[in-house]
């Protein structure tokens, strides 16, 4: 796992590649309930060879165009020929169902910053483009994150026993408001910025995102408000979840796309 941290709070990204690194966090969509493939068609699992579990997981992704794959930066730090995307595949073990293809091209935000945890974007471009599937808009208002909105999330990751893992899941995580992370110990200093993320969650630990869901859609009215992004452990009181916000960046990201 790529060490997005600030060691005073151990905030740690929302990967899963298998290092002794990412074995250490609690694994914990935590608090979420299962979702078809039907309901989230753009939702995607992106996989590694270099991956540890069997199914290969190691971020997820959304479909923006039939030919691309927004994820977050954090999760694309691979060769483009190591990747996969599976599409329409609630359950991992499921091999029956789905669509797969090879990824030919990654496409890194310029700015990425692994210290400030700024511009986690990145854009793979597939093989095999899915046509015929739906795909997710991107929210190019920034007034769209605003506290009181109850977006969702969507992702395979892990669950700590609250669901089967490798499993499509999803969960409704309220925004809290910019003001709340700026105000969480260590948020700030990891990078927590108003320009250029969502605060969503719990406080009181109910759910959230979650090691292996990183890169993964957190959707609001039909269109793409976020990426799963990093945040302290996993459903933890007092610490949401930080999510990269798609639209003071949505202009770049769609001249990669179009």
């Amino acid at each position: 796992m790529v060490k997005r941290a600030v060691a005073l709070i151990a905030v740690l990204l929302l990967s899963t590649t298998g290092t002794a690194a990412a074995e250490r966090i609690k694994p914990l969509v935590v608090g979420g309930t299962l979702a078809s493939a039907a309901e989230a068609p753009w939702a995607v699992v992106l996989t590694n060879k270099a991956a540890v579990r069997e199914s290969k997981r190691w971020c997820g992704g959304v479909l923006v165009a039939p030919d691309k794959v927004l994820t977050a930066a954090h999760c694309a730090g691979q060769a483009a020929s190591s990747y996969g995307v599976i599409q329409g595949r609630a359950s991992l073990t499921d091999l029956e169902v789905g669509r797969f293809s090879a990824v030919s091209k990654v496409w890194v935000h310029p700015k990425y910053d692994t210290e400030n945890n700024r511009n986690d974007f990145a854009v793979l471009t597939l093989a095999k483009p899915m046509t015929g599937v739906p795909v997710l808009g991107l929210e190019t208002s920034a007034k769209a994150d605003r506290r009181g909105v109850v977006p969702t999330v969507y992702g395979w990751g892990n669950t700590s026993g609250t669901g089967p893992e490798d499993t499509l899941q999803k969960l409704a995580v309220p925004d809290l408001g910019d003001a709340t992370c700026a105000g969480i110990d260590g948020y700030t200093e990891n990078g927590y910025t108003a320009a250029a993320n969502i605060c969503a969650g719990f406080l009181d630990g109910t759910g959230d995102a979650c090691q292996g869901d990183s890169g993964g859609p957190l959707v609001l009215n039909g269109r793409l408000l976020g990426l799963v992004s990093w945040g302290k452990g996993c459903a933890e009181p007092r610490y949401p979840g930080v999510y990269a916000e798609i639209a003071p960046v949505a202009k770049t990201l769609l001249e990669q796309v179009r």
